[in-house]
């Protein structure tokens, strides 16, 4: 199992970015995906979650209208699009597979 995280970058407030994770190798359905953050100093926190069948989605209140889970199935590839980034946002984000596989992460920061 794969996971290829993309899209990271510098952004300035206010400004969108679109996060890509591809996955690879799953052996049996495609599984439920998550994107995760983590600050220096700080707890992974959960940012968002899609199950496979893209019928339950929750997003954490801190990112609720701004950001959106998409997935395309056809592609194997969940992503994470961010609008209307703050500073806080700043973080490494990290894609997860069902609950065991991680990607490797990449970062973002929000700075003018």
């Amino acid at each position: 199992v794969q996971l290829v995280e993309s899209g990271g970058g510098l952004v300035q407030p206010g400004g969108s970015l679109r996060l890509s994770c591809a996955a690879s190798g799953f052996p049996f359905s495609w599984p439920d995906m998550s994107w995760y953050r983590q600050a220096p100093g700080k707890e992974r926190e959960l940012v968002a979650f899609i199950n496979a069948l893209g019928r339950t989605i929750t997003y954490a209140d801190s990112v609720k209208g701004r950001f959106t889970i998409p997935r395309d199935n056809a592609e194997s590839t969940v992503y994470l699009q961010m609008n209307s980034l703050k500073p806080e946002d700043t973080a490494v984000y990290l894609c997860k597979a069902g609950s065991l596989y991680w990607g490797q992460g990449t970062q973002v920061t929000v700075s003018s």
